[in-house]
């Protein structure tokens, strides 16, 4: 890593965040792992205040190798109340509040000025979608002053989110409390900051920041280098094959009206199995969906693969003929990560979601215009029969390399240090 600055003129930041390596998850972990990598190349040197493994369900150590040497992780003891402190699966409700994890905020306290003692960070960095970061980094800003920038990504409250009542009053609580306290409030989306500007009119605008979630090149570098993307590449046949990589909701990315839609265009022969065949990597879900998939007649086209290694599933992006995006109308304020890795893929991109969303606008600004609602099956079917076309011509458009090097993590965290130095001034 090559620094900008001596490492004597290096500047100390607090990072809290439950998802780091190794803990295997789909795309939330990259986003400190990355900031953390590449805040070193503008002055800038994190400490890490992370959970222990066992609170993770599932762990891989492939991407340990990828946490610089300079950086310092923490790791508090944490147990998860619904897997560690319940009996035959119950446990009292307010064990786990504001979420399961909660027991971090202990240890992490007591961690974290430990941290803090013997590095002096100048920034507190705390990152949802686990609410008691926020609860920590609240904690240890009260503590010790230190100015305290909440990074929520999406929002951390809807109108029917949390579904529990309790849960729902506390986050509101947590996330008011944070609105309030912290230096500058960050999202990853223009949606979301509008509806923050809305619920809290009382929050000057400057507090509010734009800071979106990106691709890093250098995995996709080694992902191009693997024996992974070598096999998939000696095994690439005339098959159109699609993908979705990544968790798919049952609600916010409900796949149902796209099984119709496969479902109609088999039966009357428009795809045919052996020639097309769709991918569900890792969806988190795989139950609900096979149940679907069978109901539709689709489990000789459509298949549910378990999860992989981060770089694989970046080796299976680069080959096959398109990538699947699924959004719903009300997560319009929301963008999927894994649609800047689509970009970066370089492969064509069929987006279902609302055309009026963040989600849309990502890709139209792009020049991407493979787009359909969701929830209508009948767009679904003609935008698929076209997206097939296209590919079997090479006519589908993909966004040029600068507008998909403006997505790159590095550019992101060039963005997040130049908002740590206007605090620091």
């Amino acid at each position: 890593m090559d620094f900008n600055l001596g490492k004597e003129f290096m500047k100390n930041i607090l990072m809290i965040a439950y998802h780091f390596p190794p803990v295997r998850v789909s795309s939330g972990i990259q986003r400190t792992l990355k900031f953390a990598n590449y805040l070193l190349d503008h002055g800038w040197k994190a400490q890490v205040l992370t959970v222990s493994p066992n609170a993770y369900q599932r762990v891989s150590n492939d991407q340990m190798h990828e946490i610089p040497p300079e950086i310092v992780v923490k790791r508090a003891l944490t147990v998860d109340t619904a897997r560690h402190l319940s009996v035959k699966g119950r446990y009292l409700g307010w064990m786990a509040l504001p979420d399961r994890w909660v027991s971090w905020c202990f240890g992490g306290t007591l961690a974290g000025l430990l941290l803090i003692y013997r590095h002096r960070p100048e920034i507190i960095w705390s990152t949802y979608p686990i609410a008691s970061a926020h609860l920590l980094g609240l904690i240890l800003h009260r503590m010790t002053g230190i100015p305290w920038v909440a990074d929520f990504r999406d929002s951390m409250t809807e109108d029917d989110y949390p579904t529990n009542p309790t849960q729902r009053k506390i986050y509101r609580w947590i996330e008011r409390q944070t609105v309030n306290s912290c230096a500058r409030a960050v999202f990853t989306t223009p949606g979301a900051i509008r509806m923050y500007t809305a619920r809290y009119p009382e929050i000057p605008a400057s507090r509010w920041a734009l800071i979106a979630n990106g691709y890093d090149e250098e995995n996709f570098a080694r992902a191009e280098q693997s024996e992974a993307y070598r096999q998939a590449l000696a095994e690439k046949n005339e098959q159109i094959v699609l993908l979705h990589s990544g968790v798919l909701y049952p609600s916010e990315r409900d796949p149902r009206q796209f099984f119709s839609a496969l479902a109609e265009l088999k039966q009357t022969g428009k795809i045919q199995t052996g020639q097309f065949k769709v991918i569900l990597r890792a969806t988190g879900h795989d139950e609900l969906h096979r149940a679907l998939i069978i109901d539709n007649g689709l489990d000789d086209i459509v298949f549910l693969e378990p999860s992989v290694a981060y770089e694989t599933a970046l080796a299976e992006m680069l080959v096959v003929d398109g990538l699947l995006v699924f959004q719903a109308a009300n997560c319009n304020h929301q963008i999927p990560a894994k649609i800047y890795e689509y970009l970066r893929a370089r492969r064509p991109i069929l987006a279902l979601t609302d055309s009026e969303g963040d989600t849309a606008k990502v890709l139209l600004d792009g020049g991407l215009t493979g787009i359909a609602p969701l929830d209508d099956k009948d767009v679904i079917a003609n935008k698929l029969l076209e997206f097939i076309g296209n590919i079997q011509n090479h006519k589908n458009a993909i966004a040029d390399d600068k507008y998909i090097e403006g997505h790159s993590r590095q550019a992101r965290s060039k963005l997040l240090a130049d908002l740590l130095n206007t605090i620091t001034v």
